[in-house]
């Protein structure tokens, strides 16, 4: 199967044995792809906080927080399906946002205007210096595929890795039950 390029709105899928502990068995959704780099979010780990906790503005909303990546984690981001209801976010994939107005949506999520199913945040991010990620590609330490609202917006991040390669259906479907070391097999 053909890998498609990195650029905005692809997933980049790591590979069973990808040994970083900053992406093993991680989903990253990439939001910018250029030259000079590259930066995305991670989707299946939770961070230790909730948003209520981080932000004084979301007192009493313990909505989850994802872990974005190592990069700036004194910043919070956040992807969403409410362009009409939160201004000036960018759209990265079909019916995917990143950003735009943060008091808006939580005050959104306050009303219940919105529903938490359709935002998620995430504390730092995920990035790349110009040529690191065609590195990594070439390495085979990542799998990429389209992105879509289903794994942005899973229900179960716990799901979202495996769900990933098995919508990848074929050779990657395998991937699921490899080992994480197949050196203790």
């Amino acid at each position: 199967m053909t890998q498609i390029l990195p650029a905005a709105g692809v997933l980049l899928i790591a590979d069973p044995f990808l040994k970083d502990p900053n992406f093993k068995r991680t989903v990253v959704f990439l939001c910018e792809h250029q030259d000079e780099g590259s930066f995305g979010f991670v989707l299946n780990r939770p961070y230790e906080y909730t948003l209520d906790q981080l932000m004084a503005s979301a007192e009493g909303m313990p909505i989850p927080v994802f872990y974005g990546g190592p990069v700036q984690m004194d910043t919070v981001h956040f992807l969403h399906r409410y362009p009409d209801l939160i201004p000036g976010g960018f759209e990265v994939a079909n019916g995917i946002y990143w950003g735009g107005d943060f008091e808006t949506a939580v005050d959104l999520l306050k009303k219940g205007t919105i529903k938490s199913t359709g935002i998620r945040f995430f504390i730092g991010y995920s990035g790349w210096s110009e040529g690191q990620l065609q590195d990594e590609l070439k390495e085979k330490s990542w799998i990429t595929s389209k992105g879509t609202s289903k794994l942005i917006f899973h229900e179960n991040m716990n799901a979202i890795w495996k769900d990933a390669l098995l919508d990848l259906g074929g050779e990657y479907e395998q991937l699921i039950n490899y080992p994480i070391d197949p050196q203790l097999n």
